[in-house]
């Protein structure tokens, strides 16, 4: 398996000497978690794939599945943030990469050909560390906003109070978390916040990476996950899977039709369908703080992308990956709402498939 930054090849030749060692009768054991499976007989292709944290447990779904069909396609997914995956796709070390930030016209210019396909959409939720709360937290979108501009400190502000009425708020300082690292996830909290507050948009804008005006930095979700568990007062936030998981509280956030919304696969849907139309022009178009005709939509809520290279020398290479994908944005997408996601609608789904019918390897075009 190849967890560093190494070019295809150095990834053939580690499997092919794994398959080796298990034909000698050779076995060992990982000391993390995850456990691999090796043929004895050389696979057929080998993918080495990287990026978002956020579609990570969806990913490791789809590998897992698509491995019991294909026993001879062997895939490393390494959710090492959008920003380290877009990277690594720039530098050729991907088989395909995977971000939460879909590429602009601009940075798609600096690349290979690549090709972006929609594969799963979900919620960012917002997390905190409110030991004696009842009840879920609940925040309008300037009181979100002012916690992280640094405006609001406490959590008994007034504009919390407002938010969560009849509710005993504790005395505590508000502690903000956020990614220090390039990341997808980061790129959807802060496209909501530059939509929602004119200071944030003037302040700090969005993206990958933003200059925070407070908080505490934390690398990848476990990271703030870390902190946040660990820190009465804080707050953070984290794709709905992940939290979920580690069992900690998430926030109703007020849409623009003003009514609070917990992150859930339905109300993420409620956003993709809220925005259908500029999506069916351009499949990048942000689907946070929908419309109020969108009554039940979660407002902070986005799309992950596949970035594949157009085009590449390895006709077999090129065909598993393009069969890889296009599994995932099709029957893939039944395992999403089990894992916290949105199920990707027939309409995006369509528009998936288009860009893998652009795929080629020396020029030629796929099967």
């Amino acid at each position: 398996m190849c967890h560093q930054r190494q070019p295809f090849a150095v990834c053939i030749a580690t499997a092919a000497l794994l398959s080796l060692l298990i034909t000698l009768g050779c076995s060992s054991k990982s000391d993390s978690e995850e456990t691999f499976t090796v043929s004895a007989s050389a696979p057929t292709a080998v993918m080495g794939a990287a990026g978002s944290t956020f579609i990570a447990p969806l990913m490791g779904k789809w590998v897992g599945a698509y491995q019991q069909t294909h026993p001879k396609v062997q895939i490393n997914y390494r959710p090492i943030g959008s920003g380290a995956g877009i990277e690594e796709m720039k530098q050729g070390y991907l088989s395909f990469g995977a971000s939460d930030a879909p590429l602009t016209d601009d940075q798609a210019k600096q690349m290979p050909p690549v090709l972006q396909v929609p594969a799963s959409a979900g919620p960012v939720c917002i997390v905190y560390n409110l030991p004696n709360l009842s009840v879920p937290l609940r925040l309008s979108a300037k009181s979100l906003s002012d916690i992280y501009l640094g405006n609001i400190i406490s959590w008994q502000d007034p504009a919390i109070v407002r938010d969560n009425p009849r509710v005993k708020l504790p005395k505590a300082a508000v502690i903000v978390v956020h990614r220090s690292d390039g990341s997808g996830t980061t790129n959807i909290f802060t496209s909501y916040l530059a939509k929602v507050s004119h200071d944030w948009s003037w302040k700090s804008g969005h993206g990958l990476s933003v200059t925070w005006p407070t908080g505490l930095g934390a690398e990848g979700s476990s990271g703030v996950l870390a902190i946040v568990k660990q820190t009465p007062g804080s707050i953070g936030y984290l794709e709905l899977n992940y939290a979920k998981e580690n069992g900690v509280p998430v926030a109703s956030i007020q849409n623009q039709a003003g009514h609070f919304v917990q992150p859930s696969p339905g109300s993420t849907a409620a956003a993709i369908s809220a925005f259908s139309d500029a999506l069916a022009k351009d499949v990048r178009t942000p689907i946070v703080d929908p419309p109020a005709s969108a009554a039940d939509a979660y407002p902070i809520s986005g799309l992950t992308f596949i970035l594949i290279r157009k085009d590449r020398s390895d006709p077999g290479e090129q065909q598993a990956i393009k069969d890889f994908i296009a599994f995932a944005i099709s029957a893939g997408q039944n395992s999403a709402e089990e894992l916290s996601y949105a199920k990707l609608p027939d309409s995006v789904q369509k528009q998936g498939q288009e860009p893998l019918s652009q795929l080629t390897a020396n020029g030629q075009p796929l099967k």
